[in-house]
């Protein structure tokens, strides 16, 4: 395996690089913090978050992007995950790639997600020019709504998730895009 501290690009205070296998006990600790996992109709067991890990390797050697591996730089402390994925569940714009984040609750309130979106979208539309980069969340998730409109992305709609249909909490979401330039 490579060098454990590679990145393949940073933000100031942020690495982004390939899971490890030794990411999954971590992850799976992020996958069970109830404040974490608010707004997920369920938490991941760790043959899911296994799964999740194996899945974000095999899209990276793929597509050359994930949702990366997070290590806050000053200490290279993992601390979970932003970047973007490929989504393809029945929706009026799906295919798309979304950009996402989930970061352990400690490291929350220090932009983090922001800074590091905002540098996933700066990858994602100059180095591997995408043309169009999604994000979704539950209506009820303004802190990520937040997120979003922060970095830069404009909401289109709202719209039931096919995905979430069951859950009445969760199943009306908000599409943000970024702009085109």
């Amino acid at each position: 395996m490579k060098d454990d501290k590679k990145h393949i690009f940073a933000s100031e205070r942020l690495g982004f690089r390939n899971w490890k296998l030794t990411d999954i006990d971590k992850m799976h600790e992020i996958n069970s913090d109830e404040k974490v996992m608010e707004f997920f109709p369920s938490m991941p067991t760790k043959e899911q978050t296994t799964e999740f890990v194996e899945r974000m390797k095999n899209q990276l050697e793929d597509k050359g992007f994930c949702y990366f591996a997070v290590d806050k730089l000053e200490d290279n402390t993992f601390i979970g995950f932003i970047g973007l994925s490929e989504q393809t569940y029945k929706a009026d714009f799906t295919p798309c790639v979304d950009i996402g984040w989930r970061i352990k609750s400690s490291e929350w309130n220090k932009g983090f997600a922001s800074e590091g979106a905002k540098k996933c979208l700066d990858y994602a539309l100059n180095e591997l020019k995408l043309e169009n980069i999604y994000s979704i969340a539950p209506k009820i998730n303004t802190k990520s709504e937040h997120i979003m409109t922060k970095i830069g992305m404009k909401k289109q709609f709202e719209f039931e998730h096919s995905l979430l249909t069951n859950n009445d909490r969760l199943k009306t979401c908000v599409l943000y895009k970024t702009e085109p330039k």
